[in-house]
């Protein structure tokens, strides 16, 4: 489980995340949803320790990051906007070499890496160097990398940005995967259709403020709008018009 609370970060003179809280649970897929600039990314850079924030805290599975950081990564896997790999190492020798810094070994080494190959369809480019690698290519092996040392609590910060079509179902399908194991699955995304598709509840953030919370159905009745992307424009539009 991963709770934040009235979680708030300047940036200068931007405030960038403002009283932000939310919880999602395990087993249950949970989307921030919001344009580019509406503080997801600073919030789930707070969760996961890459940043300290001003005021307020983020906590997984009941462990405060500010008080034990390390003990919160051990228990996160993280998709960050970056898609940096290292161009002479094959995907397969990522896979190992990160879940050897987790502290697995031996057989469980070469047991999580075929797994994951397996689940991301990664057999065709496990032995290849990553120089060269598609963009998408490359994000399922920063995926995998980031799942293997089989983490309870998943973050993805955009998974499925820049994707072709068949890597955005291969990515969707891991997704629901990951929450009917009974894993905490964050993800934020301004891609409406891959909200839908995939999240349990959504916490919808606008000039990094929650202006709205909930099922996408509790938020298409509480708007009277149909799809989510008329729910997101109605919500926040009434939010600026109340700033």
């Amino acid at each position: 489980m991963i709770e934040v609370r009235d979680l708030t970060k300047r940036f200068g003179a931007v405030l960038a995340v403002d009283g932000v809280s939310f919880r999602a649970e395990d087993g249950a897929v949970t989307a921030l949803l919001g344009h580019n600039g509406a503080g997801k990314t600073t919030t789930l850079r707070a969760v996961y320790g890459l940043i300290r924030p001003d005021s307020g805290s983020a906590s997984v599975d009941g462990i405060d990051v500010a008080v034990e950081r390390r003990g919160v990564q051990a228990r996160l896997g993280v998709l960050s906007e970056a898609r940096g790999l290292y161009p002479r190492m094959t995907a397969r020798e990522h896979l190992r070499y990160f879940a050897r810094l987790h502290g697995l070994d031996g057989s469980r080494v070469e047991d999580r890496c075929a797994r994951l190959v397996d689940v991301l369809e990664m057999a065709d480019i496990a032995d290849r160097r990553a120089q060269g690698f598609s963009h998408g290519e490359r994000t399922k092996v920063v995926l995998a990398c980031a799942l293997a040392h089989d983490p309870r609590n998943v973050i993805l910060d955009e998974p499925t940005d820049g994707l072709d079509v068949m890597s955005t179902r291969a990515v969707r399908r891991l997704i629901r995967r990951l929450r009917d194991e009974g894993r905490c699955v964050v993800f934020s995304s301004h891609i409406m259709q891959e909200v839908a598709a995939v999240s349990d509840s959504i916490v919808i953030l606008s000039a990094g403020r929650v202006v709205a919370a909930g099922t996408v159905d509790m938020l298409r009745e509480s708007t009277g709008k149909e799809s989510l992307e008329d729910v997101f424009v109605a919500i926040t539009e009434s939010q600026a018009e109340q700033a």
